[in-house]
C-alpha cells in the first residue's frame, strides 16, 4: 500500500466520519442540538474538502495509485452514508431519499467492480451527471446537518431538502445512464456464457 499526502488525506476523511456521526450521540460532550449541528457541519465540510484536495494533490504531484483510486470512493460513500443515516434518525431526511442515494452507490460500485473484472471499466467511468449529483449532495448534507437559518436569511432546512431531492433525482438518472452504457456489455457476457 503506497503512503503519500493524498492517501493520508483520504484516511483523514475516513477518520472524520465517526466525528460527524458521534457528535449527535455522545451525551458527555455536552452540546445542545444547535451546537451539534454546527460541529457536525464543520467536520463534514472539512472531510468533503479533503476529497477535493487529495485528488488535486494526487494529480498535481503525480501520486495517483490503484489503492488511492480504490480508497477515495470508499471514503466518500462511507461519509455520505454515515451522514444520511444520522439525518434519517434525526427526521431531517426521508428514509426513501436516503435509500435511493445509498442503494445507487452500492449498485454502481458493484457494477464498476464487475465491469473492471471484464476489462470494461471505462464504460462506467464517472460522468458529469454523477459529478453534479455529488455536488448537490455535498452541499445539501451540511445544510441539513446545520438545520437552522444561516446568515439570517438562508433557510438551510428548506434548501438542504431541495438540494437533496435534486441529488436523489440525479442519482436515479445517473444510475440509469450507467446501466444503459453497461447494457451492451452485459448482453455480450450473457451471450458468451
Amino acid at each position: 500500500m503506497p503512503f503519500n499526502i493524498p492517501i493520508l488525506l483520504t484516511w483523514l476523511r475516513v477518520a472524520l466520519i465517526p466525528l460527524v456521526v458521534g457528535v449527535f450521540y455522545l451525551p458527555e460532550i455536552g452540546l445542545n442540538r444547535f451546537e451539534q449541528g454546527i460541529a457536525s457541519t464543520i467536520v463534514f465540510i472539512v472531510a468533503a474538502a479533503t476529497d477535493w484536495f487529495d485528488g488535486f494533490l494526487a494529480r498535481r504531484w503525480n501520486q495517483t495509485s490503484a489503492f488511492g483510486a480504490f480508497l477515495d470512493p470508499v471514503a466518500d460513500k462511507l461519509m455520505v452514508t454515515g451522514a444520511l443515516l444520522v439525518l434519517v434518525h434525526l427526521g431531517r431526511v426521508h428514509p426513501v431519499i436516503a435509500f435511493i442515494i445509498i442503494g445507487r452507490e452500492i449498485a454502481i460500485s458493484a457494477l464498476r467492480e464487475w465491469m473492471a473484472q471484464i476489462g470494461a471499466s471505462k464504460s462506467v467511468a464517472v460522468s458529469s451527471l454523477g459529478k453534479i449529483k455529488t455536488t448537490a449532495q455535498m452541499i445539501a448534507i451540511p445544510m441539513l446537518l446545520y438545520y437552522d437559518t444561516l446568515l439570517g436569511f438562508v433557510d438551510t432546512r428548506l434548501w438542504g431538502a431541495i438540494l437533496l431531492f435534486i441529488a436523489a433525482v440525479l442519482t436515479v438518472w445517473s444510475m440509469l445512464y450507467y446501466l444503459r452504457r453497461a447494457m451492451p456489455l452485459i448482453k455480450n457476457v450473457q451471450e458468451k456464457s
